[in-house]
């Protein structure tokens, strides 16, 4: 009897420099990492600039282990996406950072500059749900799974409460389609030493709170709040599926032809 697919769907929102960004590039690698704000450049990672419209992926040769695609339009990630579902690449994660800007690109491509019709709406929405669950979906891909998905998103108050900042009711869908929706925040504490002044650190709510939307289904295992020293994709997938016993080797990568591009 086959296994069930060890992976993880993660979107994570919060205010701008709460490490959204730096979570999502501690997924396993090789990453995929799709920069639509142009911020992987101060990420701790070793990068492959990869342009999906002339190049085949590249080849983890130990030199990278992220490949960047600069997003300057949506054709670029629907690019990406048709090499991801081929499964002729070497990617275990693919990040989008964020998936708010991402929607403004979707709507470049539906409307370019012009004031947005009442009708284009659903397109918009059709083109945002569609992508981010055909992403979803790519843990599940025949031959060559991914083992983690990360959507970073802003956030923005509504009725006091913290929500993805998207349009429309993508707003509504987008926390049901990943495994975790999480906000991440930086919070203060007092320090337990009374001398010592308060510290500050990270913690992402994965349980929904009264100021803020987050949710969870993998069966309490992460707890109610990722704290900190847990704020890792690798760490948190070994918790929810356990540490693996063994190592698994590394999977060939098809050569694709010129016609496959």
């Amino acid at each position: 009897m086959a296994e069930l697919t060890r992976s993880l769907t993660l979107l994570v929102h919060g205010a701008p420099k709460s490490g959204k960004s730096t979570l999502a590039a501690s997924a396993p690698g090789p990453r995929l990492f799709l920069d639509i704000e142009q911020g992987a450049k101060f990420l701790n990672i070793k990068p492959i600039v990869w342009d999906p419209a002339t190049q085949s992926p590249p080849e983890p040769d130990g030199t990278w282990d992220t490949a960047i695609v600069s997003v300057r339009d949506y054709d670029a990630v629907l690019r990406s996406y048709q090499w991801l579902q081929s499964g002729k690449h070497p990617f275990k994660s693919v990040i989008i950072d964020s998936i708010s800007e991402l929607q403004a690109k979707v709507l470049e491509n539906v409307a370019g500059r012009q004031q947005i019709q009442t009708q284009q709406w659903g397109e918009i929405l059709r083109h945002m749900a569609g992508m981010m669950r055909d992403l979803r979906d790519l843990t599940a891909h025949p031959t060559n799974p991914l083992t983690c998905i990360v959507l970073t998103c802003m956030s923005r108050e509504i009725d006091g409460r913290m929500t993805p900042y998207l349009q429309g009711q993508a707003a509504v869908i987008a926390p049901y389609i990943t495994d975790l929706t999480g906000y991440l925040a930086i919070e203060e504490f007092q320090h337990p030493d009374p001398s010592q002044p308060p510290y500050k650190a990270r913690r992402m709510y994965i349980v929904a709170t009264s100021h803020a939307m987050a949710g969870e289904r993998v069966g309490g295992r992460l707890g109610e709040i990722v704290e900190q020293g847990d704020l890792d994709m690798v760490t948190m997938i070994d918790k929810i599926f356990g540490t693996p016993t063994t190592a698994t080797p590394p999977t060939a990568t098809p050569t694709a032809t010129p016609d496959e591009r």
